[in-house]
């Protein structure tokens, strides 16, 4: 098994695409496509795993994702017949002009740009604003003129310094042993009970492992524990906390999913390098 190859739909004969979504949700499998992937979220709010990458997403927030780079986009809310999410997501492939195009001299650019957007790329500030004003008008274009939004894009972005990576170097040919049941079974189990108690043998149950197979099992898949990875979704939600929320640090503690503030404070100071108050103190 191994996670699930998506195809990504594209009117017959294009050499990319554009669509504007408005969904319930963006669906939960943890997936991949050789087609590199530009994301603008209009609407939503959630978590976001990117390769080995765990972070809250919530709109405006622009990722540009690498071939074959897994992710997945898990809501906050998900509701029958309710419309949560909104985005505009481009598709194109890495060949899509041939082989030949990216070894000419003039799109060595472009080429380092795809090289980057490997682990990952979460855009901002200026860069972030000119490229969703093109992707808005490249909607409602075709033929040479959508061609022409695309190399645009391109060339904002190859030039720009305007981003940050998200994910490490994630070695795809890992991928090759991964159940994606079960991975979607530990991400929605972990986002449902990160605020209590999680025993690892309750997490390894589910995948139909031992602890210590379970605990093998996903060091492989996501290069870091399971405890790692439980501790980032509970700091990510205390940072959204401290961001929204006007609650004491003791309060976001408990509602994240610590046992005392000392490990809280302890945990926040390895993950971002200063502590929440410090943190809250630089929203100001």
């Amino acid at each position: 098994m191994k996670a699930k190859f998506h195809q990504v739909p594209k009117p017959f004969n294009n050499a990319f695409s554009i669509r504007h979504d408005i969904l319930p949700h963006f669906g939960t499998i943890w997936h991949y496509h050789p087609e590199i992937e530009l994301h603008y979220l209009i609407k939503g709010e959630g978590v976001r795993f990117i390769g080995d990458h765990i972070d809250h997403f919530r709109e405006d927030d622009m990722v540009l994702l690498g071939s074959n780079l897994p992710h997945t986009w898990k809501c906050n809310e998900i509701k029958q017949g309710e419309n949560h999410v909104e985005a505009l997501v481009l598709h194109f492939h890495p060949e899509c002009f041939g082989k030949e195009f990216l070894a000419v001299s003039e799109t060595q650019e472009i080429l380092r740009l795809l090289q980057l957007s490997k682990n990952g790329l979460i855009i901002h500030g200026e860069t972030k604003e000119r490229i969703k004003e093109l992707m808005a008008a490249m909607e409602y274009t075709d033929g040479l003129e959508k061609l022409i939004y695309l190399f645009a894009i391109f060339r904002i972005l190859a030039s720009s310094e305007e981003y940050d990576t998200l994910s490490s170097n994630f070695v795809y040919s890992k991928l090759n042993k991964i159940d994606e049941s079960r991975m979607d079974k530990v991400f929605s189990h972990t986002l449902k009970n990160f605020k209590g108690k999680i025993c690892i043998e309750d997490v390894a149950i589910l995948c139909n492992l031992s602890s210590t197979s379970f605990c093998r099992y996903f060091k492989m898949i996501t290069n870091k524990s399971y405890f790692d990875f439980l501790t980032e979704v509970r700091l990510n939600h205390a940072c959204t906390l401290i961001i929204d929320s006007d609650l004491t640090m003791q309060h976001i503690a408990l509602a994240s999913g610590f046992e005392n503030t000392s490990n809280f404070y302890r945990h926040f100071r390895n993950f971002k390098g200063i502590t929440p108050t410090e943190y809250r103190k630089g929203l100001v």
